[in-house]
């Protein structure tokens, strides 16, 4: 197969092992910088242009859409799924994904696991609130916060509102969720591909640190999930669409909580830790269902 991978640098970690993986499976790959691409909308044929040239057939694309470019990354997507190629998780999969609340909604929607979660627009209901999720100690998040940043741990009443008042002088959308204290600084985040869990870890927060995310200094080690938390992942991944997807959970008093589902999963904290090929594993998948479909006719999507 031709493979496309959409990535701004093919030097990452993740880029690196993805390429690696397809070549050694005997696919062409060629990396493709998204924010180059630009696009002839016509009716019967649409195309897409690549420094200057139109783009070669590929027959699959892998997205590594950074945030910063979801808008834009997911319009040359969307050009890939008008023509007909197969892509690994859909643009509109990656736009619900990428959108923190949207995304609580459709899980709250299945029936699934999350933390109390609470969004307003005037500061008059800040008092309320906070009472919505139990009071301090509570976690306030920017809504297109990545990586860590943009969380902020408040604990009292009194530093919850003066920094939910800061947040929204500054006309910042944020939303504010419970503390789940018995997590003890600890998530799992589960690699899911196609309707299967094959990879699980515990990431830790660093000492004095409530964030576990290991760009933050947090560690990585593997971890037994229970069916529970298999099938909380499963679900959450299929809810947003997504066939390859991170799903972030914390253990809670009252189960399995999710957190965040990611559409472009880094794959060097989880392929150290459990020492299992992600990388592989995603382009087995790939092979599986792009052969499917180009047999079956695309549907044109919204």
């Amino acid at each position: 197969m031709q493979i496309a991978l959409l990535s701004r640098n093919r030097n990452l970690y993740s880029s690196r092992r993805l390429i690696e993986a397809a070549e050694a499976r005997g696919h062409g790959v060629r990396v493709v910088d998204t924010l180059r691409c630009y696009m002839n909308i016509a009716s019967h044929r649409p195309s897409i242009h690549y420094k200057g040239e139109e783009i070669e057939h590929f027959d699959a694309v892998i997205p590594r859409i950074g945030s910063s470019v979801t808008f834009y990354g997911c319009a040359v997507l969307r050009q890939f799924e008008m023509m007909g190629t197969y892509v690994l998780n859909d643009s509109v999969a990656i736009t619900r994904s990428r959108d923190k609340l949207r995304s609580l909604q459709l899980l709250s929607r299945k029936g699934l696991g999350l933390p109390i979660t609470g969004f307003a627009h005037s500061p008059d209901d800040i008092p309320d609130l906070i009472t919505m999720v139990k009071g301090a100690p509570l976690v306030i998040k920017l809504l297109e916060g990545t990586q860590g940043i943009g969380v902020v741990l408040a604990e009292t009443n009194q530093a919850a509102e003066s920094v939910i008042q800061a947040f929204m002088g500054m006309k910042t959308n944020i939303m504010v969720q419970e503390y789940i204290k018995e997590a003890r600084g600890a998530d799992i985040r589960c690699l899911v591909i196609g309707d299967k869990v094959v990879a699980s870890m515990k990431r830790q927060a660093a000492e004095g640190e409530f964030r576990s995310n290991l760009h933050r200094g947090g560690s990585a080690s593997v971890i037994r999930i229970t069916p529970e938390e298999r099938s909380t992942a499963i679900r959450a991944a299929k809810a947003m669409g997504l066939r390859v997807a991170g799903v972030d959970l914390l253990r809670s008093n009252h189960g399995p909580v999710i957190m965040e589902v990611n559409s472009s999963p880094g794959l060097q904290g989880i392929e150290t830790a459990t020492g299992k090929d992600i990388a592989g594993l995603i382009i087995e998948h790939i092979e599986k269902h792009a052969a499917q479909a180009r047999k079956t006719p695309p549907k044109p999507k919204g």
